[in-house]
Parts: structure tokens; sequence; C-alpha cells
């Protein structure tokens, strides 16, 4: 039931009006996402499919493929989402998923032998055109520009 101003009355009761929530996918922001998105549903299924069949194979690897799919799903639904919470949310997993594809990276240069298989993340996403790790730059980036 709207109250005498026109706005539903239970907000004009608490003379509370929540601010809109920060677009973060417009621009750059857009292609964030849909890169993200490809990013996820490629790590999902690659993780998804080798836990399944060869995890006795390569275990570290794989599992390190589904942490990488789980951080490219969350930051997908935090940019999407939008408001400042999502995008500081974005903010810490892009920075933490920045140090997760330079530690794997480097750890799959310095001993080969502990990766039997790549991961999405070995020798820092060369085999996903260096995708893992421009995008948590670009992402960063873009979270601190949208900033308000």
């Amino acid at each position: 039931m709207a109250g005498e101003t026109g706005v539903p009355q239970s907000t004009a009761d608490s003379g509370v009006r929540s601010a809109p929530a920060t677009r973060l996918v417009k621009g750059p922001g857009l292609l964030l996402v849909w890169l993200y998105g490809v990013m996820s549903v490629g790590a999902v299924s690659r993780s998804v499919y080798q836990i399944a069949t060869e995890y006795d194979r390569a275990p570290l690897a794989y599992s390190l493929s589904a942490i990488a799919a789980v951080v490219y799903a969350f930051i997908t639904y935090t940019l999407f989402r939008g408001g400042e919470r999502a995008r500081r949310a974005a903010l810490v997993c892009c920075a933490a998923e920045l140090v997760g594809v330079l530690t794997v990276g480097t750890w799959t240069l310095a001993d080969p032998s502990a990766f039997p298989d790549a991961t999405v993340w070995s020798d820092y996403g060369m085999g996903y055109l260096f995708i893992p790790v421009l995008l948590p730059v670009t992402g960063m980036l873009w979270l601190r520009r949208a900033r308000r």
C-alpha cells in the first residue's frame, strides 16, 4: 500500500531509501562479465570431467582447476550483481585470483613434475592464451575505476 508520498508504506515508514546499486556491467565491465562467464564454464567443465574420470592421475592439478572455477564463478556473479559490496568482494577475489595464477604459474615452471597435467593457471594460463593472468589485472583496474 502506498503512503501519501507515493512511496510504498514500508519504505515511507522507515524513512530509509536504499541507494541504487552501482552497475558494474557496463562498458568494459560487460566484456569482463562475459570473459569471466566463459572462463567459469570452461574451468567448471574441465575440472568436473577430470575429477570424475582421471582424478588419481593429477589430483593437485585438477583440484586447483576446480578452485579456479569457483573463483571465476564468484567473480562473474559479483560483477553481474553490482553494488558496492559486490564490487569490493570482486576486487578482493580478483587480487586472490592474481596471486593464485602467479603462484601456480611459477610453481608449474619451477617444478613441472608436481603437475603431470595442466591446470587452468599452469604457465600463467598459457593454455588459455594468458587470459587467466590478464583477466584479474584488468578486473582490478575496472573495479577500482567503478568505485563510487
